[in-house]
């Protein structure tokens, strides 16, 4: 039986931002971005991409920037027209409603939060290396790992350090970060100068295999999993931070757009130029065996090592400053995705799905709570995946599953609002919305199997809480009846991954003796397609309505999961592959292109649209209190 808790007024839904300090210029946006882009990405994923594709690495790092642009530009019109605080969260809840907002909120906020504990581990690793007596790094299953207690206490050291530049504001930090940023400009080019004295053209083409030694599905396989996606994802720090923006309908396309450029040129020459000064000895490995380059001894600091192995001149005193660049770079992409996950916190309070209290402002306006939680959930990931290499391909997937809106919210919003001013709009949009969604969809079928086995079952996992703390507040279902749904489907969920092997192992590979794929599969998706209809039938009307706007996208993951085990990206054998490349990846595209129709289709426009739509304006005004 439903509840008749009435459901909070939609005011409610923007009356927080009007408590931001909108101090930042399309300078702060674009560096913001920028700094975020340039974090532990470009001194890791070199190597990491350079062991999955050898030299065609160097088109991954171009795939992914262009594909990371088609997803932006969706983005670029609607945070130009509704530039709001933690907007990648709050986006889904205005065009789908609750169910829809929640399960890509969720996704969002498990990225948002884990990506300043990946960039603390990048900072110990490339310490630990150095330093060996420090005792930061271990070795588990070939893979370098941050070790407890030393490295694990170091990194929790540097998050409580991003945790306070944050709590001081947004003026302190877009100004420090400012500055940071010249000097993660200064030292890429200068390795690019450097390294490229060093460069041996015979490493782009001249052994076994030539320039692409693993076939051109490892092109898109290196994009999406080997750090190269997650090094661009620095783009949404100016969508994210649009809420506090003095002129955001102009600035957020722009810098939106421009950090994503910046980026890819700066990322391809040095994978160029890191190519060409590989020294396959000192790395200890044999020449042309790529693939043993990620559990080399370069992999503690694959530029540092290259720089110490070049030894050419002043080669050796800037390898010191590229350590002290080790600590910078990642440190300022830190603090920044704190304070990213921080406004996730905020704009989940404002969508009503977690407490008002991460709303909670301290004297410098800013959202104490949400950003309390953050540093804390934040050090929680060092405990399953305390190394870069691990964390990686989790985060990239996560992040880019919630990027699909980009297209799908476009010409729903363009359909019901259409008379809200737009600084930016996209030209031939029915073209670039669907090719930016499946930009999106396609990163996220080549992370891989083993990658998409984790996040899909961290995505559902979030269903219980929100029978816990969303549904029966809205009113949709009695609190006695959403607390107990959740309980039964955690417990459903928590027997069924256990039996199928398959998330959180050591290896990535599933556990000997536990369910074949089929049947993991099948109790898999019915469990989820059993918790959203059991959503549906104990929920009132309006519940009714918002889960069937969502079935398009329950229905797309799990669709995509039994495409990405038996294609290329999957754990089976290339002879036993039905589905190998290019066929996985025509299919998962094919696929997810009759969706999209169907995802547009099932936009609306929410209580909460309608409030904007009403009002005439999408920027808020700031509260001059």
């Amino acid at each position: 039986m439903a509840a008749t808790t009435a459901p909070p007024p939609a005011v409610d839904f923007e009356a927080s931002d009007r408590k931001l300090r909108r101090t930042m210029g399309f300078q702060h946006l674009l560096f913001l971005s920028v700094g975020a882009i340039i974090g532990s990405g470009w001194l890791f994923a070199a190597l990491a991409s350079a062991a999955y594709a050898g030299p065609a690495a160097i088109l991954s790092w171009v795939v992914g920037g262009v594909f990371v642009i088609f997803v932006s530009l969706g983005y670029a019109e609607v945070a130009g027209m509704l530039p709001r605080s933690g907007a990648i969260v709050r986006y889904p809840h205005l065009t789908h409603g609750a169910f829809t907002g929640w399960i890509l909120g969720w996704a969002y906020f498990l990225s948002a939060v884990s990506v300043p504990a990946i960039e603390a581990e990048a900072v110990v690793t490339y310490v630990g290396g150095y330093y060996p007596k420090a005792h930061f790094l271990s070795i588990s299953s070939g893979v370098t790992v941050v070790a407890w207690p030393n490295g694990i206490l170091f990194g929790v050291g540097l998050m409580l350090l991003f945790f306070v530049l944050n709590f001081v504001g947004i003026r302190f930090l877009s100004e420090v970060n400012r500055w940071t940023v010249w000097w993660k400009l200064l030292i890429p080019t200068l390795t690019f100068i450097f390294l490229f004295a060093a460069f041996r053209g015979v490493n782009l083409g001249g052994y076994t295999g030539g320039f692409t030694p693993f076939g051109p599905s490892a092109i898109f396989g290196a994009t999406a999993s080997t750090g190269i996606i997650f090094s661009y994802l620095g783009f949404r720090q100016a969508l994210d931070f649009g809420g506090e923006a003095r002129n955001p309908q102009r600035d957020i396309p722009l810098a939106t757009i421009a950090s994503i450029v910046i980026g890819m040129v700066i990322y391809t020459l040095i994978q160029v130029v890191f190519l060409g000064a590989l020294r396959w000895h000192s790395a200890g490995i044999h020449p042309g065996d790529w693939s043993a380059l990620g559990t080399s001894l370069w992999a503690s600091g694959p530029l540092y090592h290259a720089m110490e192995a070049a030894g050419i001149g002043a080669l050796g005193a800037f390898g010191t400053v590229l350590l002290i660049d080790a600590g910078v770079s990642p440190s300022g992409t830190g603090w920044i995705y704190l304070g990213t996950a921080q406004r996730t916190n905020y704009g989940l309070s404002v969508d009503g799905y977690i407490p008002r209290a991460f709303q909670w402002m301290n004297r410098f306006r800013v959202p104490w709570i949400s950003l309390v939680a953050a540093l804390v959930v934040g050090c929680v990931f060092f405990i399953p995946a305390p190394s870069w290499y691990k964390l990686v391909g989790f985060i990239t997937s996560c992040t880019v599953l919630t990027y699909v809106m980009g297209g799908v919210g476009l010409p729903v919003l363009r359909k019901h609002c259409p008379d809200l001013a737009r600084p930016f709009r996209l030209g031939f949009a029915r073209f670039w919305a669907p090719v930016g969604y499946l930009a999106a969809m396609m990163i996220v079928y080549w992370s891989g199997f083993a990658t998409l086995a984790n996040v899909f079952a961290a995505v559902f996992v979030g269903l219980p809480l929100f029978t816990w703390f969303y549904a029966w507040k809205r009113g949709w279902m009695s609190r006695p009846v959403g607390v107990g749904l959740g309980l039964v489907f955690l417990v459903a969920w928590v027997l069924l991954n256990r039996a199928g092997g398959w998330v959180l192992t050591a290896s990535g590979l599933q556990v000997p003796g536990t369910w074949s794929f089929p049947l993991y599969d099948i109790v898999f998706s019915a469990a989820v397609v059993a918790m959203c209809a059991a959503i549906w039938l104990l929920s009132n009307a309006e519940g009714r309505e918002h889960v069937q706007r969502s079935l398009w996208l329950v229905l797309l993951i799990l669709i995509t999961f039994p495409i990405s085990y038996y294609g290329d990206f999957g754990p089976l054998a290339y002879l036993k592959q039905p589905l190998h490349f290019p066929f996985g990846t025509l299919l998962e595209a094919a696929v997810a292109l009759v969706i999209y129709y169907g995802a547009v289709a099932s936009g609306f426009a929410s209580e909460e649209l309608q409030a904007i739509i009403r009002s005439g304006r999408g920027v808020i005004e700031t509260d001059p209190e």
